[in-house]
């Protein structure tokens, strides 16, 4: 497996910094990018070049680990936010060079303590192994900057207190990016309209996200629950925060949740589905999560959210119409006089712009910080209490 890897990521440091590498790679998983040797971190339609759509700078900030390709995508938010990338640090040479490529305006440093002692940077950036991100998180809050995890940003009940202890204490922003919020058009255009009352109050979401395997280069850590913090934890922590934002969720409990790893048993420490039952005080929700996208689509995965209302219900596609239009970001609404369809491939994104905000003005526009943790916390405890399931062979 690792020379199939080793293969891998040299066709990707030759390919990606050519325009059509570029494109070729916008199509490629958005939560199925595990594998660090993945360069872009968004569906078809979402790239975002580092040459455009930038702010003037208004923060320095610096990342330290790049292990997972999702880091791509959050340099870009916060660089479109006012952002200027100063330096990075990271132990992989392989990734090191294919990242410098990418963004030549940031210094590679030694080790992480030139950053966390660097007093002119303002926050830091990681999508370092899973497991390893809370513990940053807190040294980089300890240093009195702000931090912004790759999601899960946390993979255990004892991480989350301790990370909510120390956030408290040290009053720094610890950021999740859930980017299947954050960083779908669909999902921001879809916010605007709950908040505008286009389909009444909302009574539950379903969130599904399927993601496609592409087993040979995944790297390791990634087949082990130890460092991933399992399948609920890793991608339904997006499920969640969507939950709790357009719910208007502030308590939830799990009513029911299972895990299982039903097709992979070369990987037993892997899980490759599960499914969650939560009940909140703004609404309830149903998540479902696997990988079994099967390689005749034309995409990682089939995303979908559905919003339900008492006046009517939001679909998103979020990145295929498997029978219909190319590309991502679809949603369609029904309400009381019409079903209609909306092309969302332009609605900004504003999560690096607010994130920015409050950095520099101490406040909660981009999520808040208890929002944060609660979508968190909740996949935790889903993950914790789940049965493991299984099917007749």
């Amino acid at each position: 497996m690792k020379s199939s890897q080793s293969e891998r990521r040299k066709f990707i440091r030759d390919t990606v910094t050519t325009a059509a590498g570029l494109a070729m790679f916008s199509a490629l998983p958005h939560e199925a990018l595990a594998s660090p040797e993945y360069l872009v971190s968004k569906p078809l339609g979402e790239q975002e070049t580092s040459s455009g759509n930038t702010a003037a700078p208004r923060i320095r900030f610096s990342v330290i680990g790049i292990n997972h390709g999702h880091i791509y995508g959050q340099v870009e938010a916060v660089k479109r936010g006012g952002g200027e990338f100063i330096s990075y640090y990271a132990k992989e040479p392989d990734l090191v060079a294919a990242f410098a490529k990418r963004f030549p305006e940031a210094k590679l440093v030694r080790n992480e303590k030139e950053i966390l002692e660097d007093n002119s940077i303002h926050l830091v950036l990681s999508s370092i192994i899973p497991d390893e991100r809370a513990p940053l998180g807190i040294r980089v809050m300890r240093h009195g900057k702000d931090y912004m995890a790759d999601k899960p940003g946390i993979t255990t009940l004892e991480q989350l207190a301790e990370v909510r202890r120390v956030q408290k204490e040290t009053n720094r922003i610890y950021s999740i990016m859930y980017s299947e919020r954050f960083e779908n058009r669909a999902t921001v255009k879809a916010g605007d309209l709950v908040k505008a009352g286009a389909i009444g109050k909302v009574v539950q979401t379903i969130g599904l996200g399927p993601h496609r395997m592409n087993a040979k280069s995944r790297p390791e850590w990634f087949f082990d629950r130890k460092h991933f913090g399992g399948i609920i934890t890793d991608i339904g922590s997006h499920q969640f925060d969507q939950f709790l934002y357009f719910t208007g969720t502030t308590k939830a409990d799990i009513l029911a949740s299972q895990v299982g790893n039903i097709n992979h048993p070369q990987y037993p420490k892997f899980e490759d589905f599960g499914d969650v039952m939560v009940r909140g005080d703004g609404g309830t929700g149903y998540i479902r999560v696997d990988w079994f996208t099967p390689d005749g689509l034309k995409s990682w995965g089939d995303g979908r959210l559905t919003v339900l209302g008492t006046d009517g219900f939001i679909e998103i596609r979020k990145n295929i119409d498997i029978a219909g239009r190319d590309g991502g970001n679809h949603l369609f609404l029904t309400d009381n006089k019409e079903t209609r369809y909306i092309d969302c491939s332009q609605v900004p994104l504003p999560y690096g712009e607010q994130l920015v905000n409050d950095i520099l003005n101490r406040t909660e526009t981009a999520m808040t910080q208890e929002h944060c943790f609660l979508a968190t916390e909740l996949a935790l405890k889903a993950q914790h209490q789940a049965q493991i399931m299984s099917l007749k062979a």
